[in-house]
């Protein structure tokens, strides 16, 4: 590859997972960048000069023209406000991978399709553990239940890991959130942090409940998997500090949470204690609606919610350099194969786990284990 890998948000929580595991292929050939160019030069630094450190507000993109020039795949690291980077890029024909979370930011880029496939850029979305590595779940359980119609994605993570401020408030911001999921083939509309549900998670942890939360797959598995109902629930490590945040949604505490000094208040508090580990476990149970006879489900469980988002991106952006893709803009499940995606990222922690179960068997495990 002649061409630089740039990396936006670079020095990041997960940017930097990002251009550590990049340099070790592509040293000399990856760019740092983002507002502040001292975060950027402390990386290389640590990087024994093996990063290229620039100072780069997107904001501008004026500013980027002649950078990206010199640049094949773009890694996008931060959330953004509108995509005229994302389409700044795929006119100029140059890869473009995002991590975001949101949908309302990736459902823009979708819409960049076409003119994807005219520059010959490939743009991959929902790069990351959620979404990301949950999609690849769902696309795995279709493989193995052709007659799937619905998903339903589980996601716990630990309160123990440090993340930026973004990551926070995003978390924060969607405790509160209204939103659209696809259930029986049509809208309808839920609420965060509501409407919990019970699953057994591997890796002995045992039996927790989780609730509706706002990620992305459950709006794009159905477009890309053709299922007619996928939902997401979200708990933590800590069944207390889950408890807790289902109190606060249920009796009008996270409207206060929504309030800029309150909220950035508790993300001050939630970055110095360590309320639990720094484990997750993604699950997927699928079946189809009109049997409800079998369940097939699978799980995959490590530490490091952002280690692992980042080494997702870094193989995707691995793979745009030295392989072949087709043009156009893609989620990941529709470019990878699950398993041999899941082992191609050589993560030693990474545990996965499969099995068929009988519904009726699940659902009188259900009713026992409650009473």
């Amino acid at each position: 590859m002649n061409k630089k890998i740039l990396v936006i948000g670079g020095y990041g929580s997960v940017g930097r997972i990002i251009a550590t595991q990049l340099v070790k292929n592509f040293p000399g050939q990856v760019i740092v960048a983002g507002r502040n160019y001292q975060k950027a030069q402390n990386l290389a630094l640590k990087l024994n000069q093996q990063v290229i450190p620039i100072a780069l507000d997107i904001s501008g993109t004026s500013d980027s023209g002649k950078l990206l020039d010199d640049v094949e795949i773009v890694i996008m690291c931060l959330d953004q406000e509108n995509i005229k980077f994302a389409r700044q890029c795929i006119q100029r024909g140059i890869h473009y991978i995002d991590i975001s979370a949101s949908h309302h930011i990736l459902s823009k880029i979708e819409a960049l399709n076409k003119e994807a496939e005219k520059t010959g850029a490939t743009a991959v979305l929902s790069v990351g553990l959620a979404p990301g590595l949950t999609n690849l779940l769902a696309k795995h359980c279709q493989s193995k239940l052709p007659d799937m119609t619905y998903a339903d994605i589980y996601i716990l993570l630990g309160l123990g890991e440090v993340h930026g401020d973004a990551a926070y408030r995003w978390t924060l911001e969607n405790l509160s959130t209204d939103f659209t999921i696809i259930h029986g083939g049509e809208p309808r509309k839920v609420k965060g942090f509501e409407d919990g549900k019970q699953s057994v998670f591997p890796n002995g942890i045992g039996r927790r409940i989780a609730y509706r939360f706002n990620f992305s797959d459950q709006k794009v598995i159905p477009q890309t998997l053709g299922l007619r109902s996928v939902s997401t629930r979200l708990c933590f490590d800590s069944a207390l500090m889950t408890y807790l945040f289902a109190l606060a949604k249920r009796v009008g505490l996270s409207r206060i949470l929504m309030m800029k000094d309150v909220k950035e208040s508790l993300i001050s508090v939630l970055k110095r204690l360590h309320f639990g580990s720094d484990k997750f476990v993604i699950k997927v149970e699928a079946g189809n609606l009109q049997s409800k006879e079998y369940l097939y489900e699978c799980s995959l469980w490590g530490t490091g919610e952002a280690k692992t988002t980042g080494l997702v991106a870094a193989k995707v952006a691995e793979n745009l350099a030295l392989s072949s893709f087709p043009a156009g803009v893609f989620h990941i499940e529709q470019l990878y194969s699950p398993l041999e995606f899941l082992k191609s990222l050589s993560q030693d922690d990474l545990n996965f786990e499969e099995k068929v179960c009988s519904a009726t068997a699940l659902k009188l495990s259900n009713m026992v284990n409650q009473h």
